[in-house]
């Protein structure tokens, strides 16, 4: 007993479980001073460049080419060259291209995902588990497909459209850069992508890639810039746009391209419902419903950002809710144990400022957890609004922020009438144990992807996209490849 007795002296119960900092290195990274434009497989110069910055501390990274719309025409000429012999290509042999790069990318996730985090404000955690090896998922499906087209489309003639110019946003850089160019190639067409002007790095990296993987020149050109370089890749001579974005810039595309023959899919913004029906399995409800609106702090255009529970459980659900908010942690994007990142840029949180100001002068309860926001650079407490009425902006327009609106409902019937009360449609979820209650929803609700007992699940094989003002055509699986082909007069499903 006496031995028994001074081991536990010697082992006191920790009475503070905070946790310790986990940085992750930097130093797997190798950030150039300044980069130029990757067009033709070749680094050019620009005339004009400009800062991209960490959002965690808004220190400098590099300096970043401003793409002219001559350096655009140069792009667009580079890939229509490329284009000849790449489109001519057996299906086998594109898909050895993208197999090399599906590997490399997973060969060099991390560094990856350290960028990804540092340049964007997100989470390593979320770079490293969810956007790197669903990039890397995509390019090892559509590469799988490259030599299968006529078996994808039966009695169909697919054939590559041509050059594809492609616009993607900053809140999933290498994620987006996936689901844009792996179909893209897999079909035989050639690219332009220009990323977005705050999180270019990830892209300007991917460009070692393609030369580890041996592309041929001008099958993929990066072109770096603001919006004025998207506009002179609008209006350049490619044959397809895709965008991904916000509604307002798709709108305006999609009148530059009206009366022109460019194929256009339109991937943009989002309000999803988020319904909790009152047989639902609340703890778990409760984790979905923190994945799907502080998840990459809210940056997601699919985020569940308007939260419907069933009046019957709304006291218990908004409790646990608060208690589970509090336990987040908020901090440096590079720490693994941080779970909401920084703001993407000073723009986005005034944005998201606004809207919360809006929220209250209009008689939301607003809740924050207690936390500690760094000082320096761009922050945002997970925030979530209760009494929320209907026609509130808080619960009608996108905040693209950590910010949640609550509402209630009595029946399926009235949650479907909610739900599809907003000028979006491109997802929700369903929390409830009865199968047939989650088909009648979904067979209901105007979403494009309906989730069932989870929340901001992907994978390649599923497409994605939405109706309404969320866009149209869909990006993963078949549909998603189907819009980068051309069928002999035949009538196309994707967009």
């Amino acid at each position: 007993m006496t031995d028994v007795e001074k081991r536990q002296d010697r082992s006191p119960v920790p009475t503070d479980w905070t946790y310790a900092p986990a940085p992750e290195s930097t130093s797997i990274l190798t950030i150039e001073e300044r980069y130029g434009l990757y067009i033709g497989g070749e680094w050019q110069k620009a005339k004009e460049h400009f800062t991209t910055i960490s959002p965690r501390d808004e220190s400098p990274l590099a300096e970043v080419a401003q793409a002219s719309e001559a350096d655009v025409h140069d792009a667009v000429a580079a890939a229509r060259t490329a284009f000849k012999t790449w489109s001519k290509l057996p299906g086998a042999e594109r898909s050895k291209y993208m197999f090399r790069i599906a590997r490399i990318l997973a060969e060099r996730a991390r560094e990856f995902a350290v960028l990804e985090s540092l340049n964007g404000g997100k989470p390593i955690k979320e770079s490293r588990d969810v956007d790197l090896p669903l990039a890397a998922a995509h390019f090892f499906y559509y590469a799988g497909w490259a030599d299968k087209l006529e078996y994808a489309f039966p009695n169909r003639t697919p054939q590559p459209l041509g050059v594809c110019g492609q616009i993607i946003p900053w809140n999933f850089p290498m994620l987006m850069l996936a689901w844009k160019i792996a179909p893209a190639l897999a079909a035989g067409n050639s690219v332009v992508l220009k990323p977005a002007e705050t999180t270019p790095l990830t892209a300007l990296l991917f460009c070692d890639v393609l030369r580890q993987a041996g592309l041929p020149a001008g099958v993929v050109n990066i072109v770096t810039g603001d919006g004025s370089t998207g506009a002179a890749l609008v209006d350049s001579d490619v044959d397809k746009i895709a965008f991904t974005g916000s509604t307002q810039v798709g709108k305006a595309i999609q009148r530059r391209l009206a009366g022109t023959e460019k194929k256009l899919t339109l991937e943009l913004g989002g309000k999803a419902a988020n319904i909790v029906f009152d047989d639902c399995a609340i703890d778990q409800t409760v984790e979905g419903i923190v994945n799907g609106i502080y998840f990459n702090q809210g940056h997601v255009c699919c985020a569940g950002s308007r939260l419907f529970v069933q009046e019957s459980i709304y006291e218990p659900v908004i409790a646990k809710l608060k208690q589970r908010m509090a336990t987040l942690r908020i901090g440096d994007p590079l720490d693994k144990n941080t779970d909401v990142g920084a703001i993407n840029s000073r723009e986005q949180l005034t944005r998201i400022e606004e809207l919360v100001e809006a929220g209250k002068e209009e008689g939301a309860e607003i809740y924050q957890p207690p936390c500690r926001l760094p000082e320096q650079g761009y922050w945002f407490a997970p925030t979530v609004f209760t009494n929320v009425a209907q026609s509130a902006r808080i619960a009608q327009e996108e905040i693209f922020g950590p910010v949640l609106s609550v509402l209630t409902f009595r029946t399926p019937e009235e949650a479907v009438e909610k739900a599809n009360n907003t000028p979006y449609g491109l997802s929700a979820g369903v929390w409830t144990e009865k199968g047939s209650r989650i088909l009648w929803m979904a067979e209901r609700l105007r979403a494009g992807v309906v989730w069932a007992n989870t929340f901001n699940r992907f994978d390649p094989t599923s497409p994605f996209g939405g109706y309404k003002e969320s866009g149209f055509g869909r990006e993963g699986g078949l549909h998603g490849m189907e819009p980068y082909l051309t069928f002999d007069a035949a009538e196309t499903f994707g967009g």
